[in-house]
């Protein structure tokens, strides 16, 4: 039989739960302002190299001295938590009303109705400024649920002296590698004790996307079955380039190295500037580390990125732009609009590049002379913004899962030689199109 509470101690048990629930209730919004107060916004910012922080916390401090009735808090978020911390506070009520993410984990979290549909909250200065490209990385069944504001090509960084000794052609934007012709530079510059690329492939399931558009790639498609289409995996033979180069300079040439396939970027730079590795595929950013990392007077450039099968075409490349989106439970979504838009003034948006060693979106920004100088390949970056496009996964529902379970295993296995480019394909688009309908019924 249930023991029952006396009526007495059932009173007293009634009462603090109230003043709990006061107390919690008073803890869990205080951004959103009470009484006659200023409005209280949360910004969970992803910045983390110090030149990034720096300038996001100052930009804050600059539109609180300036917008009294409205104050924003700095949230420090981590990228490598982002997805699972965001969902559990979106499904908790606690979501940060200002969110600072990439357009390919956003998705989900619009389908699951997180974010505010930004279409009426845009300034046309914002609008008309960052190319419709950028805007389709963030347009989910027809809203837009964040607004792209900074975007990374990969690049090639390649030692200096070792590319010049070698007599291969240097790329340049307007005339970058083929695949093919990188393949056989990466050979040239293959010596005893030395490889011609370190291929840091952690994580390789963006680079392979992404990159791939430069020779035709895509694998997701979209069939015309309803508002923008259901999501398919589809294999083409523009899909193969990427990864059997990759895979062929590791199995076949032996001018890349299999200890680096399961690094991360920052990791290959020491063996890099010891002369271990002649060129290293990184993301634009990771020019910061190799400033503050080199020993004195080594010889470093930026190359584009190899584009086209056979011959040289233009270096089209996928990105996911770094995002700011609004939740949808936001009582002040015009007020955090407001802010969105203070943040990325072009002059501002050039401090957040600067800081991050990225690209902005925005074209005014882009075009601002610090962005484009040839110090530290500045110019190099520029020139390829024109070629970025969507990366082929945007707003592909069940992506996350697919990435994890699916693409990351298949693609770590072939490019070791475990599997082969037929059972490469029929896990990607076999096993993950069971994945993708999951999501999509």
């Amino acid at each position: 039989m249930a023991r029952r509470t006396p009526p007495r101690a059932a009173a007293a048990a009634i009462l603090v739960l109230a003043v709990l629930a006061a107390v919690l209730g008073g803890c869990s919004a205080p951004h959103h302002g009470r009484g006659d107060g200023p409005v209280r916004l949360r910004f969970q910012s992803l910045a983390w190299q110090k030149e990034s922080v720096d300038a996001n916390r100052q930009l804050v401090a600059a539109w609180n001295a300036a917008h009294p009735e409205v104050q924003v808090q700095y949230v420090q978020g981590s990228w490598s938590s982002v997805h699972d911390q965001l969902l559990t506070s979106f499904e908790g009520g606690e979501g940060p009303d200002i969110i600072h993410d990439a357009s390919d984990d956003l998705a989900d979290f619009a389908y699951g109705g997180y974010l505010a549909d930004l279409r009426p909250l845009l300034s046309e200065r914002l609008k008309a400024d960052i190319p419709d490209r950028s805007w389709q990385s963030v347009t989910v069944a027809g809203g837009i649920y964040g607004v792209p504001f900074l975007q990374e090509p990969r690049v090639l960084i390649a030692n200096s002296t070792l590319l010049r000794a070698s007599g291969v052609r240097v790329p340049t934007p307007g005339a970058p590698w083929s695949w093919a012709e990188f393949r056989a530079a990466a050979a040239r510059l293959t010596a005893d004790g030395r490889y011609g690329v370190a291929w840091p492939l952690k994580d390789p399931v963006a680079a392979t996307l992404n990159l791939g558009l430069s020779a035709g790639g895509r694998l997701f498609t979209r069939e015309p079955d309803g508002p923008g289409g259901k999501a398919v995996l589809r294999w083409d033979a523009g899909d193969a380039v990427v990864p059997r180069t990759i895979h062929d300079q590791v199995e076949v040439d032996h001018s890349a190295s299999r200890a680096t396939l399961g690094m991360g970027g920052s990791d290959t730079l020491p063996g890099f500037f010891g002369g271990k590795y002649a060129m290293v595929p990184l993301g634009f950013s990771y020019r910061q580390q190799i400033v503050r990392q080199a020993p004195p007077g080594f010889a470093w450039e930026v190359l584009p990125a190899p584009a086209g099968a056979d011959g040289p075409a233009e270096p089209v490349q996928g990105v996911s732009p770094q995002t700011l989106s609004i939740a949808r439970d936001s009582p002040y979504k015009k007020e955090a609009a407001a802010f969105i838009d203070f943040l990325l003034r072009p002059a501002n948006t050039v401090r957040l590049a600067r800081g991050d060693w990225m690209l902005p979106t925005g074209t005014q920004a882009l075009a601002d002379p610090a962005l484009r100088t040839p110090e530290l390949g500045w110019a190099t970056g520029a020139a390829l913004a024109d070629g970025l496009r969507p990366a082929p996964a945007q707003s592909v529902r069940g992506y996350p899962e697919w990435k994890d379970k699916v693409a990351t295993p298949a693609l770590q296995e072939y490019y070791s030689g475990a599997i082969g480019l037929t059972e490469l394909e029929r896990r990607l688009v076999a096993d993950g199109n069971r994945v993708l309908a999951r999501y999509q019924r």
